[in-house]
């Protein structure tokens, strides 16, 4: 796999033009699955459609011959953990994994709470030269759950929208003052939906498995009982409120009664609650101790189910690299999380393979759904919207290989697991920044 460093000096000039010929056009805003092609011209799509290029290409343009495979705008991943200020492997990984735009929580370091800190992610974001990064505000100061921080300021300075990364708001008074204030200036707060107190001490879901590990637990009520606490506060403020990496069945139908009430509310998940349940754990598989913990199949099914329905309106890598050092531990005292942008697509996937979803509605969860989400000019296919396009191949097999990760870090829980469904190109602005080897 070769990536590819984006010339820094007169980018467009050096573009040029290119002609994506022969592709399966996949663009899931309009619902368009045709045979085309798409012309960019230096960092804009210019043009793009069915049956283009069957008569003849721009003398002046480069041609990249799809082979029939699919393209599709790229993927925005809407919750990465950044790794340091490492912002080089941080993009190829996204890179790698078809990502062309990644939102980043506030858990940085120095926390995002100032506007100095958003515009700090953005530029080091572009020095970098590969995945689009945008950054999250922090709700409160420091994250410490107790001083609401300048949301407006924030906004202003370029944060999508709010969140205290890992941690919900404890305090139920503080969340209603949040939702109050966010409200005023239609911004977006994403919660973590897991009641600190409940969760406590706990390392992997509540249940026989725990029992037989000799494990301390976390009943799903921790996120139940976030979930329908939030969502009376929001039905009392008007507030815009966005559950992350939804897991449980009880949360999914909270929230679907909730949409269907008319309230301004919606959710995500991640790969590994619908493609995961607790038994990965196995003998102690600290890889797959998560954030919030694999659940009971029941719980893996009914994420699908959300997601058959619309109840979950998108997908996220939920990407946290983690040292070595922090996952090689007793699974009690290793850390939460897992790598999973290179995974992303893949595993979702795989819920078009098993016939729950299209792959219009899958791309649709992985692009445009997260895009407009969040306000940003990403995932569809749109004359002058930015060049930003993933090929691949819809079919092809592969094994997930931990130590053959772009990412630093190396703690996927799927290590080993067969998947169908590649990236063979991803471009961004125009520039191919990663080309599978073939």
């Amino acid at each position: 796999m070769n990536i590819k460093t984006p010339p820094t000096e007169n980018p467009k000039k050096e573009i040029g033009r290119s002609a994506f010929v022969n592709a399966r056009l996949l663009d899931p805003a309009t619902g368009l699955d045709a045979i085309g092609g798409i012309l960019t011209d230096g960092e804009i799509i210019s043009d793009f459609g069915p049956q283009m290029f069957t008569d003849s290409v721009p003398e002046d343009a480069k041609v990249i011959d799809c082979k029939g495979k699919c393209l599709a705008p790229g993927l925005v991943d809407m919750r990465i953990t950044m790794s340091g200020s490492d912002f080089a492997t941080t993009g190829m990984a996204a890179v790698a994994g078809g990502i062309t735009t990644a939102v980043c929580l506030p858990n940085t370091n120095p926390v995002i709470d100032d506007g100095s800190v958003v515009e700090f992610v953005a530029r080091a974001a572009r020095k970098a030269g590969l995945v689009k990064v945008y950054p999250y505000g922090a709700i409160t100061k420091g994250l410490e759950g107790i001083e609401i921080s300048e949301m407006g300021l924030l906004a202003e300075f370029g944060a999508v929208a709010f969140s205290d990364a890992n941690t919900a708001i404890r305090d139920a008074q503080t969340m209603r003052q949040v939702l109050l204030y966010a409200s005023t200036f239609g911004l977006m707060v994403m919660e973590h939906p897991e009641d600190p107190s409940l969760a406590k001490g706990g390392a992997m879901n509540e249940g026989e498995t725990a029992t037989r590990l000799g494990l301390p637990s976390i009943p799903k009520l921790a996120e139940v009982l976030i979930v329908e606490r939030d969502l009376r506060l929001a039905r009392d403020t008007g507030g815009r409120l966005h559950f992350s990496h939804i897991s449980t069945k009880e949360s999914i139908d909270a929230i679907r009664q909730a949409k269907i009430d008319g309230m301004s509310v919606t959710c995500d998940t991640a790969p590994p609650y619908f493609s995961l349940n607790e038994g990965a754990i196995g003998d102690y598989r600290t890889f797959a101790k998560l954030s919030p913990p694999l659940r009971s199949e029941a719980d893996r099914v009914a994420v699908i189910e959300g997601i058959k329905d619309g109840t979950i309106d998108a997908i996220a890598s939920d990407h946290t690299p983690r040292h070595e050092d922090e996952k090689r531990l007793p699974f009690a005292q290793a850390a939460t999380g897992g790598v999973g942008m290179e995974t992303l697509l893949a595993i979702t996937l795989e819920l078009v393979h098993n016939g729950h979803i299209n792959l219009i509605d899958a791309l649709s969860m992985l692009s445009s759904g997260p895009a407009d989400l969040l306000g940003l000019n990403a995932g569809r296919l749109k004359k002058g919207a930015p060049a930003d396009l993933v090929l691949f191949d819809v079919d092809k097999g592969w094994k997930v290989d931990a130590d053959h990760l772009h990412s630093k870090a190396k703690n996927t829980p799927f290590d080993e697991r067969p998947v169908q469904g590649r990236v063979l190109r991803t471009v961004i602005d125009g520039r191919t920044v990663f080309e599978l080897d073939s």
